[in-house]
């Protein structure tokens, strides 16, 4: 019998629906040879799993107060949409009972007490009811969740899943990672999940995720791990999963398993151009929660290390003007006086390629390694200094000290220098005097040599330098005045290097340095 193509595609559609539910496979009728090194798989039966889980996992509601005219989070259903009057009917009596949608950051007036202050609102104040989703990790009753679904709560009740109500108080929370901890006062034992090392999973592997969707409760996703390490620029430490198991407004804290039931990442975040659910959440990786909900549990706070440097990537021209083979390592663009950095001698324009014994591949590592070092402790720590390798012990200081250490440097008055003009590299410099640094707002303790005009074409606007940025380091060495710049340039030229590096100030902000590596002319 010979089957036409109309009829081949009926076959396939009934190979491949066998195959998506699991049942097994007993024709082949296009002799498709499988891969050995990848056997078919159905989709898993999670309904044990589920079962197992779900007690542990408990929807929070959140009460807060506002300003009265501050938008809220609460979902929005297409007017098109045939559920759409069910979900309004739902939705209103969730807020009723005092539910809504997930709190946004900076949304809320602070009070860090999360579940204490009854007092009556203000006229300029209205109440706000929201949700979120939180586990239990502890049978005495301490609970994992965002910090953004109890920040700035003035109450917060936690639903379990056999009904129980109870009220609950905040132990501590870290807008950094996105993480709180809570804890309720229960009758009885409660039932518990615990952490996964989420440095095991892999991009393809199974992933469960349970939460309060929509105020629905006790909701249960299935999909996989889509990616790993992404950075959504939410916090200095971001190193997020993503996963296309459905995750909605009020998942926000809640759980994603793997298959042995482990928690390997918190639900914080979805991208999503309707608000709802289109298959790409975000995730904490369980390994970056556990040490900051064990600081949070002990000392109702985060203890960070603390280098006290201002980093930057290594781009594949700065590693060229720096003599390194690749690029690789956090460059250093600033060092913090007072800081266990400058203590232990780090300059500004090493590379810092390992720490504590690991290697810093990617800028993005450093910030997350020392954080997870323990304040106090001696660390080796291994540079790149003028093309060579050093190695210099560092002893860590307290992250939250050193921001407060940071607010609180004293600017120190630049001194009063003759303008005199230089033109290089498609830019004209000039050397900082009073009235400069008037016009421009440069910062005080700047001192460098200001870019008062750039050409229209040429290496210094390819590399986005701006008039009012400051040149503070040229070649590896100190900028005092224009001449110190042209100086730079020709040295390297005469060295035959094919660029310049260059350490800017950004609008001459102290705040916003960074290194460029500027293409020499020949």
């Amino acid at each position: 019998m010979t089957f036409g193509l109309n009829a081949k595609k009926l076959l396939g559609a009934v190979a491949v629906s066998a195959l998506m539910l699991g049942a097994p496979m007993s024709v082949n009728p296009f002799n498709m040879q499988a891969s050995a090194e990848v056997p078919l798989q159905g989709l898993p039966n999670v309904a044990d799993l589920a079962e197992k889980l779900l007690p542990a996992v408990v929807e929070i509601s959140v009460e807060s107060r506002q300003n009265d005219g501050a938008s809220t989070d609460a979902p929005k259903i297409p007017d098109d949409s045939p559920f759409k009057d069910f979900f309004d009917q739902f939705l209103k009596k969730k807020q009723q009972e005092g539910q809504g949608g997930d709190n946004k950051p900076g949304d809320n007036k602070p009070n860090d007490q999360g579940g204490g202050d009854n007092s009556a609102p203000s006229p300029d104040e209205r109440v706000v009811n929201s949700m979120g989703s939180g586990f239990i990790i502890d049978a005495t009753g301490l609970i994992v969740t965002n910090n953004h679904v109890v920040e700035g709560a003035s109450s917060i009740s936690v639903h379990m899943q056999d009904g129980t109500i109870m009220k609950a108080e905040l132990v501590g929370r870290d807008p950094k990672t996105d993480l709180a901890v809570i804890r309720v006062k229960p009758d009885k034992v409660l039932p518990t999940v615990s952490f996964g090392d989420s440095d095991k999973t892999r991009i393809g592997e199974w992933a469960l995720a349970i939460g309060n969707p929509f105020g629905l409760g006790g909701s249960v996703s299935l999909g996989i791990i889509s990616a790993r390490n992404r950075d959504i620029n939410s916090g200095p430490y971001d190193d997020y999963f993503q996963t296309d198991a459905a995750i909605n407004k009020g998942n926000s804290g809640g759980p994603l398993f793997n298959m042995s039931g482990e928690v390997v990442g918190i639900n914080s975040a979805i991208f999503s151009p309707s608000g709802g659910s289109v298959g790409i959440g975000f995730s904490i990786p369980s390994n970056t929660a556990k040490n900051v909900v064990n600081q949070l549990v002990k000392f109702g706070e985060t203890r960070r290390g603390w280098l006290g440097v201002k980093i930057q990537t290594v781009t594949p021209d700065i590693a060229e003007s720096m003599g390194l083979t690749k690029p690789h390592g956090a460059l250093v663009a600033d060092v913090t006086k007072g800081s266990p950095s400058e203590k232990a001698g780090l300059l500004a324009g090493d590379v810092i390629i390992q720490f504590g014994g690991r290697a810093i591949v990617d800028s993005k590592e450093l910030p997350r390694v020392v954080a997870e070092t323990e304040v106090g402790k001696e660390v080796d720590v291994k540079i790149v200094r003028a093309s060579k390798e050093m190695d210099v012990k560092v002893t860590l200081g307290r992250l939250e000290d050193g921001e407060k250490l940071v607010a609180q440097v004293e600017a120190k008055p630049a001194p009063t220098v003759a303008p005199t003009t230089v033109t290089v590299l498609g830019m004209t410099v000039s050397s900082i005097n009073d009235e400069l640094r008037a016009k421009f707002k440069i910062d005080e303790k700047i001192n460098g040599a200001l870019v008062t005009e750039t050409a229209s074409s040429g290496a210094a606007v390819d590399k986005g330098v701006a008039v009012g940025d400051v040149i503070l380091e040229a070649g590896g060495k100190p900028v005092t005045s224009s001449a110190d710049v042209s100086a730079a340039i020709d040295a390297a030229t005469k060295d035959g290097k094919a660029s310049v590096l260059l350490l800017m100030a950004k609008g001459g902000k102290s705040s916003e340095t960074r290194f460029i590596a500027l293409k020499l002319n020949k």
